[in-house]
């Protein structure tokens, strides 16, 4: 059955959106495309890559018969679907192309937390420079805003180490406006869409090319980041920890941002480890470098079991299970 149009009904502009840079009129397109969105009461969580594999290979789910099916599931669509406004800021963003048959599909997808909603790469991430988005993003939000309502004291001076498409960063700037917030990535397409992201989000943010805290200067309130820490045949700028494990990014970020941190001033590490013979390896690392410092943190695991199809692959044969976790690490001297 051919799917029927989309009804698009406009509201006012969101009054917190700001405007960009005029010599990037694909980036505004994306911004206004997002508002459609909104105007639709547009809501989608991302799921990991195999959930999204095994749900779009139900037959009933070959194309798209909703936004959810175009923005979220990444499938293929007729161009009836949606309404011809829509269609012309995807060509305006340059964020759809051809599929086959007449149909069409979206380059990037559109994912929701809360009352946020966030530009990235489109399924499958199968690109270098992809920009990811998923799970462990909502996992890591969680834990930046319960430090936030947390400590009674808001960070003023604020940066997120690899900040693919900016929710770390973006959050702590909806939720302390007064913050000087920078977002840093090694990857120019997650840098744009950071900044997408936080016109979309009504929040203001700095953006920079960065490895790790490379090109940001002075110390900081509060450092969030939430790396690569999978072993990534391929390479993948978002997936790729390196070292034995995946953990060696981490534990540099790590390193780097104890020595940047202001007194008083915390850094929230979401990351994964593999577990080998019941040994945690990022925490055997992490009490390495904090040995018996200035410091005071808390470490758990967040879930103890994560990516259990990389397993099968050489690069974690020995492991038991990947678990995921946060250490926070408070400087307590100057």
């Amino acid at each position: 059955m051919e799917p029927t149009a989309i009804e698009v009904k406009h509201g006012e502009q969101n009054e917190n959106c700001l405007a960009l840079d005029t010599s990037f009129p694909e980036d505004q397109a994306v911004v206004e495309l997002v508002e459609t969105l909104r105007d639709c009461k547009y809501h989608f969580t991302t799921v990991t890559p195999l959930t999204q594999a095994r749900v779009n290979a139900r037959a009933h789910n070959s194309q798209a018969t909703d936004l959810d099916g175009v923005f979220g599931w990444s499938r293929p669509f007729s161009e009836c679907l949606l309404p011809p406004k829509m269609l012309e800021l995807m060509r305006s963003a340059k964020v759809v192309a051809p599929y086959d048959s007449g149909r069409w599909r979206s380059l990037i997808r559109v994912s929701t937390i809360g009352t946020q909603m966030f530009v990235h790469s489109s399924y499958p991430t199968i690109g270098a420079d992809s920009v990811f988005f998923g799970p462990d993003t909502v996992r890591f939000v969680d834990a930046i805003c319960r430090h936030l309502a947390a400590n009674a004291q808001p960070p003023q001076r604020v940066v997120d180490i690899g900040c693919g498409a900016g929710p770390g960063g973006i959050v702590v700037a909806a939720e302390v406006p007064g913050a000087d917030v920078m977002l840093l990535d090694v990857n120019p397409k997650a840098l744009r869409f950071a900044r997408i992201n936080a016109v979309i989000n009504g929040v203001r943010v700095r953006v920079a090319q960065s490895d790790v805290l490379q090109n940001a200067h002075g110390r900081f309130d509060l450092i969030v980041s939430n790396p690569p820490f999978l072993m990534d045949a391929k390479g993948r700028t978002y997936r790729h920890g390196g070292g034995r494990f995946g953990e060696r990014l981490a534990l540099e970020i790590l390193r780097q941002s104890i020595n940047r941190l202001t007194k008083g001033g915390t850094l929230i590490l979401y990351t994964g480890t593999a577990v080998v013979a019941g040994l945690d390896v990022f925490a055997a690392g992490y009490r390495d470098i904090l040995g018996t410092g200035q410091m005071r943190w808390s470490y758990f695991e967040v879930d103890p079991d994560v990516f259990g199809e990389e397993l099968e692959t050489p690069a974690y044969a020995d492991a038991d299970r990947i678990a995921v976790v946060v250490l926070a690490v408070t400087k307590t001297g100057d």
